[in-house]
């Protein structure tokens, strides 16, 4: 994995396990559910001493983003947010550690999100393809190191026996997981959005899945694409 993210220019990196927060836990700390990762020195520390945790807008982003998004994506979205100036504050300090940009992937369960796979360094313009790519990095490393510490078992879903897909559903699932829209996937099969909708739909009724996203994630773990 380090060798794929420095080959793809990203000098750090943090595949953080998300783990829930109660309501009495006034600050929380990413890098305890770190499965792995390498950031500036002295970076964890000065992220935590200042409690930024608590307005991170990527952390707060990434409560419900179904897709991967870059840093300036999730301070766009809090850019008339009460705490503002102490994002700006914290993106000023990550930028002075060499944190100047970065890219989050989010790695869905049938529950919800699992965990992120953080990048950062230099600005980098990844495209469609190298996202798709570092997706399915992402997902492949977090299960192995799930695999290694014994726990992918408990995450694990079962996919049901009764209920193939049809080579249509096939056809959208892996034209959804290139990163293609409804639009452009009704293009290229030629038939109409709410045909492709509707094909969708049954797809997530049979993977059990909650959104696209998460079937996509369910086919790559059952084996049906790679």
């Amino acid at each position: 994995m380090q060798q794929i993210l420095r080959g793809c220019g990203f000098e750090y990196y943090g595949l953080l396990r998300h783990v829930p927060q109660s309501p009495v836990q006034q600050n929380p700390e990413p890098w305890a559910a770190a499965l792995a990762g390498r950031w500036p020195e002295q970076w964890p520390q000065i992220y935590a001493a200042k409690k930024y945790a608590l307005i991170d807008p990527m952390v707060r982003y990434l409560a419900h983003a179904q897709r991967p998004f870059r840093w300036r994506e999730a301070m766009a979205a809090f850019h008339k947010d009460a705490h503002q100036r102490r994002m700006e504050q914290m993106m000023v300090d990550a930028f002075g550690h060499g944190l100047e940009d970065g890219y989050i992937f989010p790695i869905h369960g049938r529950n919800g999100i699992l965990a992120s796979l953080s990048l950062a360094g230099k600005p980098i313009e990844l495209s469609p393809v190298e996202i798709a790519l570092l997706e399915a990095v992402a997902r492949k490393a977090f299960w192995r190191l799930l695999d290694l510490k014994g726990e992918a078992q408990a995450l694990e879903t079962v996919l049901p026996a009764d209920t193939p897909l049809t080579r249509r559903e096939m056809e959208i699932l892996h034209y959804l997981a290139e990163g293609m829209t409804s639009m452009e996937i009704s293009k290229m099969l030629k038939i109409s959005n709410h045909t492709v909708d509707w094909y969708m739909n049954g797809l997530q009724d049979k993977l059990k899945a909650k959104n696209r996203q998460q079937a996509v994630a369910l086919a790559f773990r059952h084996g049906l694409i790679s």
